[in-house]
């Protein structure tokens, strides 16, 4: 076992630990991702509503919520926080007297890739709420890594009074067997079986792309609604990686013995209550209310504590130089292509355009299928970046970037 820590890390060197772990992170949003194309949305956080009708589908639910749900977008946020921070490290340190206004073009750019990504692909795009949340990063860019640790806490907390306000009402009327209130018809329409809702998801599943790009391009002020209510939660994970960063974790300077202690504690903070949520859910039978609470608000905290430790254990596990490391290490070097790549591969599989599989499998089929870009990425990744030196998307990303700062 080693017990020293490993060498300080060179500020201008790109550390292959942390690559890997983006590597990690792009692969495990393919896992939750899979379902939006897949399924009406009402199925992403209830399994009984499509799709999930045999034992191994509720099996592959209860996995999904307990290990992946949130875990990897956690931990791609707190990267894509980690990779600002260094970005606005670097640019002082060439004596650039405003590198915020390179950060802010970045953040433009990375806004209007994702909202192409919105409108032709992916219905869940991130890359928006980044860009959005990543304006703040600046501001806190000065602070020290246990006020980033405080802002982080704060802004879970934040998420978590906000969704008890918004989806409260519904618990309480499942409880009191108010089932035609407004809370709770509002509950079954956008996480439950209503029938309507379910055949407006499916009919919109089978649009061709022409209607989708319409359709969406119209409803930009209302994505954008939505948005926003996932801002807290990415800027806490941003946060958090920001302050691991300044912590050294990241910067790979932590012992084995440190990392896999801080993994144990979140662990065994986030499993138990993680556990309990998926069984409190599943008791009451999935109503929509239960399952959007559990999903949306309650897990958080410790789907946030669960990121930490599969960052501390990626950390204390990827050897430098090591095969797995460098493997993913490659698709973490191209994670912004790769991962509008797998909203292509999942558009070929799923939409009306491609084999139009949208709402013809089960839960468990689309989990399996969730591993196909997976695989892709593994296969290409290491053969082009020696070629190439990055990704198409990220080549453009930093070209229009610098042109606008």
């Amino acid at each position: 076992m080693v017990l020293t820590p490993a060498k300080p890390a060179d500020p201008s060197a790109r550390i292959e630990q942390l690559d890997a772990l983006r590597g990690l992170a792009v692969i495990g949003i393919a896992w939750m991702n899979v379902y939006v194309f897949a399924l009406p949305s009402q199925a992403y956080t209830n399994p009984i509503v499509w799709g999930g009708d045999g034992a191994l589908d509720r099996i592959v639910w209860a996995a999904s919520f307990v290990f992946v749900e949130d875990k990897f977008r956690t931990l791609f946020a707190m990267l894509f926080g980690a990779g600002c921070l260094i970005l606005l490290e670097r640019a002082r340190k060439r004596g650039d007297i405003h590198p915020w206004r390179g950060h802010i073009a970045r953040m433009l750019v990375l806004f209007a890739l994702g909202l192409a990504h919105s409108i032709f692909l992916a219905s869940n795009d991130v890359l928006r709420a980044y860009a959005i949340a990543g304006l703040a990063l600046p501001w806190l860019a000065p602070l020290s890594s246990r006020a980033l640790y405080a802002v982080a806490i704060g802004l879970v907390a934040l998420h978590v009074g906000a969704g008890l306000v918004a989806l409260g009402a519904a618990v309480v009327d499942f409880y009191t067997g108010r089932t035609m209130s407004d809370a709770a018809l509002f509950a079954e329409r956008n996480f439950g079986s209503d029938p309507g809702a379910l055949e407006r998801m499916v009919e919109r599943g089978g649009e061709g792309l022409g209607e989708r790009i319409a359709r969406r391009a119209g409803s930009i002020p209302a994505q954008l609604v939505v948005v926003a209510g996932s801002l807290p939660l990415n800027l806490a994970a941003m946060a958090l990686g920001m302050g691991l960063w300044k912590d050294r974790m990241l910067a790979g300077e932590w012992r084995t013995f440190r990392l896999q202690r801080i993994a144990a504690i979140s662990a065994l903070l986030a499993l138990p209550a993680l556990l309990a949520l998926a069984w409190w859910v599943a008791s009451n039978g999935f109503p929509a209310a239960l399952a959007a609470m559990a999903a949306l608000v309650l897990s958080a905290p410790f789907d946030t504590a669960l990121g930490l430790a599969y960052t501390a254990l990626a950390m204390a596990f990827f050897a430098p130089g090591g095969a797995v490391t460098r493997l993913l290490a490659a698709v973490g070097r191209l994670s912004l292509t790769n991962y509008l790549m797998t909203s292509l591969i999942f558009a070929a599989i799923f939409a009306s355009w491609g084999l139009g599989l949208f709402a013809q499998v089960s839960r468990w089929q689309a989990f399996a299928l969730s591993f196909v870009p997976g695989i892709a990425m593994l296969l290409w990744s290491p053969a082009w970046l020696p070629r190439f030196g990055q990704g198409p998307v990220e080549r453009l990303w930093r070209a229009t970037s610098h042109r606008l700062g």
